[in-house]
């Protein structure tokens, strides 16, 4: 589902399967945790997981676990390299919720 923009927003009624949809995605960002894997990411553009334990000071699960609810909601893209996994922010979703929280 396309998330709605500003004037969209603006200009009609949240249906009830949009207000779900962006509820869920940005539950998924309002985590201290996440927002830190996301900022990391988008800083460097590409990031291994085997990396954000030291970068996070949590535990390669409790990422992991974080990880996932990033990519379920669609901000993250990950990619199986070998052992490890690497992630991209989803740039267009991310633009997407950014502008209808504007």
């Amino acid at each position: 589902m396309k998330l709605l923009e500003c004037d969209q927003l603006l200009l009609s009624t949240l249906s009830d399967s949009d207000a779900d949809e962006l509820a869920r995605v940005l539950k998924a960002l309002a985590h201290p945790v996440r927002l830190k894997l996301v900022n990391i990411i988008a800083t460097s553009g590409e990031a291994c997981a085997c990396d954000f334990p030291s970068l996070v000071g949590k535990t390669q699960a409790t990422v992991s676990h974080h990880l996932t609810q990033l990519t379920q909601a669609g901000i993250l893209q990950r990619e199986q390299r070998g052992k490890w996994a690497w992630f991209q922010v989803d740039s267009d979703h991310l633009a997407e919720i950014c502008a209808v929280i504007c």
